[in-house]
């Protein structure tokens, strides 16, 4: 630098005009640091666009089961997709060489999860699902972090805040407006399915606590691998038990749905999600499933012919700033 200070006094740029393999010569130090910046914005950029993927598939759920229901039964083709699903992340499971065994003291918990993270989340918006639109499923369902942030009062003590409740209120205020587009036996048929894909959230939102307040010592692979395969029982045999699948009127559409929802949505979308984690912080990767209704919406509207208007954009907003105020607050 001794031999460049008068250059530098004369023509400011002349540090800069260095070539880089010197620069990087003298200052080993910075070189190194500049390649950790480097790398870790690689990371981040992998992280987002794992996220975008992940919000994406999971949103395009709903148009998709839509459909199959046009030809399958509810809870059959959705119990189908979650076996193939346990079946590819198990062997995916294996390939990573990831341990599938579970410890004896992990088992209730994990029970527990695969009951309210899957069974009661999937069975109770599928059956919803039957009632309502797509889109409106896809709304009503991601208000699960408004319930997770009030739930979390008497499970874990966390007392809620003016903007948690504020939160609910949006939250069910954008439900209302959804809803209020509808006459009053049209608002009354609908309700059920309403109240079912809130219970759904309510559940996802209560088993996400109880995960916070014990979480499951399992690699994340290992814990959605039981969690899909145990949890899709239950709704097999809900299906066993209530429908009655015409398999002749199953076409390749419907055929491809299923596939479509083991492989993507509960299968890839789960491995890009645990990928978006290692690279982004957790607030920033809950933020970006806000994009999950929004896909769901209108995909609805541009595969289904479902509506598309004001009110749908008032109730979207409404209960995105619902679900972000109970994020941050």
């Amino acid at each position: 630098m001794s031999r460049c200070a008068p250059a530098t006094a004369r023509a400011p740029g002349c540090t800069w005009r260095a070539s880089s393999a010197s620069w990087r010569a003298r200052s080993p130090i910075i070189s190194t640091e500049a390649g950790a910046t480097g790398a870790a914005a690689a990371g981040r950029r992998i992280g987002f666009a794992c996220l975008v993927f992940t919000a994406a598939g999971w949103g395009m759920t709903w148009p998709v089961l839509k459909t199959v229901m046009q030809e399958l039964p509810a809870l059959t083709a959705r119990g189908l997709g979650g076996l193939l699903a346990a079946v590819g992340l198990g062997l995916a499971a294996l390939a990573l060489r990831r341990p599938l065994a579970v410890p004896r003291s992990e088992r209730l918990p994990l029970l527990v999860a695969a009951l309210l993270n899957y069974s009661a989340w999937m069975g109770f918006s599928t059956l919803g699902l039957r009632i309502l639109s797509a889109g409106e499923g896809a709304l009503v369902a991601y208000t699960m972090p408004v319930w997770a942030a009030l739930l979390a009062w008497p499970v874990l003590g966390e007392r809620p805040t003016l903007a948690r409740l504020a939160a609910l209120g949006m939250g069910m205020g954008g439900v209302a407006v959804l809803m209020s587009g509808q006459s009053l036996s049209a608002g009354l048929e609908k309700l059920p399915g309403v109240l079912l894909v809130l219970a759904a959230a309510l559940c996802f939102a209560l088993g996400a606590v109880l995960s916070k307040r014990r979480p499951l010592v399992l690699h994340p692979l290992t814990s959605v691998v039981w969690q899909v395969g145990i949890g899709s029982l239950p709704i097999l045999a809900g299906a066993a038990l209530m429908e009655q699948p015409d398999w002749g009127q199953a076409s390749a559409l419907s055929w491809g749905g299923i596939v479509y929802m083991g492989a993507v949505p509960l299968s890839l979308c789960y491995l890009t999600w645990f990928a978006a984690l290692r690279r982004l912080p957790a607030g920033t990767a809950a933020m970006g499933t806000l994009l999950t209704p929004m896909v769901g919406m209108l995909a609805s509207a541009a595969l289904l012919g479902e509506p598309l208007g004001w009110r749908q954009a008032v109730a979207l907003a409404m209960t995105l700033g619902g679900v972000v105020l109970a994020l941050r607050g």
